[in-house]
């Protein structure tokens, strides 16, 4: 299939996207899906049918694609159909995967060892804020110095996941190590920014960091900037704080992403006393802990 002929329906399918706001970054990813899917069929995917579907979705199985890989590609190919070509009899029979509900990895004592490894102070800084704010990736580095607010203490987290802007707390100690940063570097536009200072740094200058301060910190858990933000959410959780102000200050939209981390807040579960302790200690005559 050539260019040309793709060309109109490609520039419809950017249309429609840009109409519904959708972000640059999943435009990306929806156009390279629709011609990864126009290859494996040979021809205009606008001719493809309900089998057609199918085979790719096998094909991709096969391969050894991943769960969120074969999830994106029914995203994809749902809008591709249903919006872009008009076509909903096609996706009426695509289904997402559930993906299994792993535990997350929780750093604990480990923290303040993995966050004096860190390769310099400015990822000491960014590393702390994913820490200390519990923050993704894309929000640390998309931080720009206007979004410290000493005077109330917070953060302003503008347009995380789901292009929603919320308010993080800043901790004296966090905003001690950010001020000890900018006197040292004095960014003007971004908080973190790139080897072009008028880029921020990337997600894969950060992940480099995560991953060589938990190497000299001689950590042999698998850890990512992930791991931090799961256990920022674990140890507000183990200290008795409401988990709807922590699916606040995560951004998430569901409060049960937010009660995954009830399952790895150890210290919570550990002061939980069994119906067993209770029974035992009636026994003794003592009085069970409140």
């Amino acid at each position: 299939m050539t260019d040309e002929a793709m060309s109109p329906l490609r520039r419809r399918m950017i249309e429609d996207m840009s109409i519904r706001k959708l972000a640059p970054k999943t435009q990306q990813g929806y156009i390279r899906t629709v011609k990864d899917f126009a290859a494996f069929l040979g021809r205009s995917p606008d001719t493809a049918s309900l089998e057609d579907v199918r085979r790719f979705q096998l094909h991709l199985a096969a391969n050894g694609a991943h769960i969120p890989i074969l999830n994106h590609t029914v995203a994809a190919l749902r809008f591709f159909f249903r919006v872009t070509l008009k076509r909903s009899d096609i996706i009426e029979h695509t289904t997402f995967i559930q993906e299994p509900r792993k535990l997350p990895v929780v750093l604990s004592p480990e923290v303040a060892r993995f966050l004096d490894a860190a390769p310099g102070l400015k990822y000491k800084a960014a590393l702390s804020v994913a820490y200390g704010a519990g923050l993704r990736a894309a929000e640390v580095i998309s931080l720009k110095v206007a979004d410290i607010d000493s005077k109330r203490m917070v953060i302003r987290v503008e347009q995380g996941k789901g292009r929603k802007d919320r308010y993080v707390m800043l901790s004296p100690h966090l905003l001690e190590l950010l001020r000890a940063w900018w006197r040292a570097a004095r960014p003007q536009g971004w908080l973190f920014p790139g080897r072009d200072r008028v880029q921020p740094m990337t997600t894969r200058q950060l992940n480099r960091a995560c991953h060589a301060a938990a190497q000299r910190a001689e950590i042999n858990k698998r850890v990512s900037l992930h791991t931090l933000r799961h256990s920022f959410a674990t140890h507000l959780l183990e200290q008795n704080i409401d988990i709807r102000v922590i699916q606040v200050l995560l951004g998430h939209a569901k409060l049960d992403t937010t009660a995954l981390y009830t399952r790895v807040a150890t210290k919570t579960i550990r002061e939980v006393i069994s119906p067993l302790e209770r029974i035992a200690l009636k026994r003794k005559g003592a009085e069970p802990p409140a």
